[in-house]
């Protein structure tokens, strides 16, 4: 192109239109789902998914790679180790669900009562809060399942108590936010009980980002229960659970690099699935 003073103007290029971004979100969203309802098939029905026995091994077949007779390989006793990835689904997910549902019921009526009642209750749960949080949530954990002891269910309630600052504070903002709101002092004009405000009008319009960031929070949930039984502190040997599956194939890396590879990438795989399912469940979650 020239302009009006013979000069060669510049091309710009063509911004990308926003329904191919959106058709790439999308489908990354529906992918992401795929995965999920993949890893809550194995969790529920391990059997339907991996009929063998994931305790017992063929000691001839270990260290078999992964191939068209065992798609994972084996590890060193001759066990498949897509049937203990499977069968592993069901302690691992089932700790994390139980974390996120601890944190998300106590955070939340921790957050509803501060954003509610303000004042001295309001200062002296956002303290607690803050003291949380400055904590890594993985130490914290670390140091809350050392004091319970070992299991999946202590790992799971110290999982749990971990992530409870972060879903207090985003409901703290969401009801202040909700509180402001014109029907709620309507509400409140019209002589309705303040409970009774709680319930119809501040909680549900609330709940929102608090339930996005549980799903969020879901796939960092899987990360710290799987780093607390790669630790040790999960169930005991030879159950399979996906920490203590990375943690029995590291000594084995440089003979059988799939033991600790696709455990780890079948975690990944759920962590970024649940990331953006959170993403897309809501709007952005205030942190």
């Amino acid at each position: 192109m020239v302009d009006l003073l013979g000069r060669r103007a510049a091309v710009l290029p063509r911004p990308r239109p926003l329904s191919w971004i959106r058709l790439r979100a999308n489908a990354f969203t529906v992918l992401a789902a795929v995965v999920a309802l993949l890893a809550l098939g194995w969790a529920l029905f391990p059997s339907v998914f991996a009929g063998g026995d994931p305790l017992t091994g063929v000691p001839a077949q270990k260290f078999q790679p992964p191939g068209a007779e065992h798609w994972f390989g084996t590890d060193n006793l001759g066990r498949d180790l897509y049937t203990r990835i499977v069968h592993g689904a069901s302690l691992s997910l089932s700790a994390t669900l139980t974390a996120v549902a601890i944190a998300l019921v106590a955070g939340s009526l921790l957050g509803l009562l501060a954003g509610a009642a303000g004042g001295i209750v309001d200062t002296a749960i956002m303290r607690v809060v803050d003291v949380l949080l400055a904590i890594p949530s993985l130490l914290l954990a670390l140091a809350l399942v050392t004091a319970l002891g070992f299991g999946t269910r202590n790992v799971a309630v110290a999982v749990g108590v971990s992530l409870i600052a972060n879903f207090a504070r985003v409901m703290r903002s969401e009801v202040l936010r909700v509180r402001a709101e014109t029907y709620v002092e309507a509400a409140h004009a019209s002589g309705v009980r303040w409970y009774a405000v709680l319930a119809r009008h501040v909680l549900p319009n609330s709940a929102q980002p608090v339930l996005a960031l549980a799903a969020v929070e879901f796939g960092m949930a899987v990360l710290s229960v799987s780093a607390l039984s790669f630790l040790g502190y999960g169930a005991k040997p030879p159950t399979p659970e996906w920490g203590s599956l990375i943690s029995e194939g590291r000594g084995y890396l440089a003979l059988a690099w799939w033991l600790t590879l696709l455990p780890g990438a079948v975690i990944i795989a759920v962590v970024v699935a649940a990331q953006q399912l959170g993403r897309a469940a809501g709007p952005a979650v205030r942190r």
